[in-house]
């Protein structure tokens, strides 16, 4: 067996034991705990699409967390207005923003950098201010925002909704990270970093800029409205208020210290965004944010390639001394 077949099978390995106590651990905390984890998973699933617009993509975007909130939107609206199963409303929402990251992506190809952070920023602070319109105020509630109803396990599976609901998230997690990880080892992944690393080469070799800067935007909205469809299923209350500005910025924090370009990335960052302010907070009630940003000083400043990037250096060094070991015995 060759290197990097063994490095493979210790991958697959390593997954296969995450998967395990990802199963077993439900049922050794409480409830809460429980919804904490599944809350993870969710913000997993939108780090990851964030990742491939910026890490792999090279594009900042500053108001991802409207995105989000059409997922929730309408999964909720689906749910209480026309009792669409939770289940059903994933894809709906995952279209309905795969569209509209689509749609918002042309007219954000005429810019680049720090202009189209604050375009996608805009996007991010005026999202709370459309769904509290009149207008739309039969179909989301208004400030009042919808409430839903959790789901019950089907099949008279002995699980309480809790459990039962991480369970369905961590099966849609596993299927969005398998597909997210084949699309970037893809035709299209390959393009999407041709762009990000070298745009006027990637297009004197046939790549089509606009069109997969457009297509790799609505895919990372698609990835955030699934998120935010299971999200709220999860909280079971969608209001304005709840998308603000640091929902935007929280994902983008996230995803900065899981780690660019990286899928495993996604899962650390989420970790981050979930316990750390709830860290912060029982460490200072007076003054958690000022504790928050001492966290994330501090992860910048030992990892600075991101929780990822620095379990891959940890990874690098330990083999490199296993197989010098290795060469001294059998010298």
């Amino acid at each position: 067996m060759n290197p990097e077949n063994r490095i493979d099978s210790r991958k697959l390995a390593g997954i296969g034991l995450l998967l395990a106590f990802a199963c077993v651990l439900p049922f050794h905390i409480s409830n809460y705990s429980v919804f904490q984890c599944t809350m993870v998973l969710v913000y997993a699933i939108a780090l990851l699409g964030l990742n491939m617009l910026t890490g792999f993509n090279g594009q900042i975007s500053l108001g991802h967390g409207a995105f989000y909130a059409i997922g929730a939107y309408c999964a909720a609206v689906l749910m209480d207005h026309y009792g669409m199963p939770y289940w059903a409303t994933l894809p709906v929402a995952g279209a309905v923003c795969l569209v509209a990251g689509f749609l918002f992506g042309l007219p954000a190809l005429r810019l680049e950098g720090l202009y189209l952070a604050l375009a996608t920023y805009a996007l991010g602070v005026c999202m709370p201010q459309l769904l509290k319109y009149k207008g739309f105020e039969s179909w989301t509630g208004g400030v009042q925002g919808i409430s839903i109803i959790k789901p019950d396990a089907p099949f008279g599976l002995p699980l309480n909704p809790d459990r039962w609901l991480y369970f369905f998230t961590l099966a849609v997690a596993l299927l969005m990270f398998v597909l997210g990880w084949n699309l970037l080892r893809g035709r299209i992944g390959r393009a999407m970093i041709a762009i990000r690393d070298q745009p006027i080469a990637a297009e004197a070799m046939g790549v089509n800029n606009a069109f997969y800067k457009s297509l790799t935007f609505g895919v990372s909205a698609m990835y955030t409205g699934i998120a935010g469809a299971l999200g709220a299923i999860a909280v079971q209350f969608v209001a304005p208020d709840s998308f603000s500005i640091f929902l935007s910025i929280s994902l983008l924090v996230g995803m900065v210290v899981g780690g660019l370009a990286s899928i495993s990335g996604a899962v650390f960052g989420a970790i981050f965004v979930q316990f750390v302010p709830n860290i912060a907070s029982r460490m200072s009630t007076a003054a958690p944010w000022a504790i928050y940003g001492v966290f994330l000083i501090v992860f910048m400043y030992v990892m600075p390639g991101g929780i990822a990037g620095f379990i891959r250096i940890l990874a690098a060094q330990a083999t490199r001394r296993f197989r010098a070991v290795r060469s001294r015995r059998s010298a």
